[in-house]
């Protein structure tokens, strides 16, 4: 009985656990990982990918997926900064920015839903269509702005911490209360647990992923405001480059399903705060950048197998 209550609790807060002794064995590993600007650094590095996780986290939720989010910011943040030249106004560049990403998310869901294809196949193409777009509209160069206002949104510092930052606890708070306190929340899980069964209760399954997708596709606009306003500029050939894997890793990692069903807000926070920590503490530890995918790819096949295990 001790064991399988040992076995609920390890199944329920892993990521917790794994985030505890990670975060020690940095400390130990490097004296500068303590320092506040260093642990600063982590969370604002973070943030972005971070955003991103909560709209992967609802998808993957339903049992879907979207590899379509790194071309997407690309996009969307060229729109964003061709919208700021041409009208020399923020406010309607960060509004060109998200109606982009609504209209991408729409396609994904309608796509999936509608045309009865499967997620990966849709985000997959959706995911070259974008890049493809972008390095057509920018040349294969990159999109400087004009403005230089449109900086303090990535920028801007309160009591010494990044917007980013704040952004990225306000958008935490917003999913938290989606997926706990709204009905749509429960359908989502509803979703990802039993398909058919949702079928049957008359909730539909068809508005539920187009929502979710919506939702990714807001959330990768916010990103993609924050990285465009970080330099006043985008690069569609980098910008965006394997954010699909870091925030499918940061959601799996943090004990989300991949068939859907099952997983926390929590737990994705906590799956992006071990990632940030891993890649911080490869940088000061002068492990060469071209393994640190390698460390994700372990991991995520870790997490899978423990979630096999459950």
């Amino acid at each position: 009985m001790n064991k399988l209550k040992l076995n609920r609790i390890w199944s329920k807060y892993s990521f917790l656990f794994s985030f505890v002794v990670l975060f020690m064995v940095a400390s130990i590993a490097n004296s500068q990982f303590l320092s506040y600007g260093n642990l600063l650094n982590i969370i604002r590095q973070v943030s972005i990918i971070g955003i991103i996780s909560l709209g992967m986290s609802l998808v993957i939720l339903t049992g879907g997926i979207d590899l379509s989010v790194g071309s997407s910011l690309a996009f969307i943040g060229g729109v964003t900064i061709i919208t700021l030249n041409r009208t020399g106004s923020v406010f309607l560049a960060v509004i060109a920015g998200f109606i982009a990403g609504a209209a991408i998310g729409l396609i994904n869901g309608l796509l999936i839903t509608k045309g009865r294809i499967a997620p990966f196949i849709v985000t997959l193409g959706v995911m070259a269509s974008m890049r493809s777009l972008i390095l057509y509209i920018a040349k294969g160069g990159s999109i400087a702005g004009k403005v230089e206002s449109y900086t303090r949104i990535a920028n801007g510092e309160i009591l010494g911490i990044a917007y980013p930052v704040f952004v990225f606890l306000i958008c935490i708070i917003a999913v938290y209360i989606i997926t706990t306190k709204l009905r749509v929340g429960r359908y989502v899980y509803a979703v990802g647990s039993n398909e058919k069964a949702t079928l049957l209760s008359a909730i539909s399954v068809d508005k539920v992923k187009i929502y979710v997708y919506v939702l990714c596709g807001l959330f990768t606009a916010l990103a993609a405001i924050i990285e465009s306003s970080r330099l006043n500029s985008i690069s569609s050939a980098s910008s965006g480059v394997s954010y699909e894997l870091d925030a499918i890793a940061g959601v799996i990692i943090g004990g989300t399903r991949m068939s859907g069903g099952k997983g926390t807000v929590l737990g994705t926070f906590f799956g992006i705060l071990i990632l940030g920590v891993l890649n911080n503490m490869m940088n000061l530890m002068n492990i060469s950048p071209y393994l640190q995918g390698l460390a994700k790819g372990i991991i995520i096949i870790l997490a899978v197998l423990l979630q096999k295990k459950e």
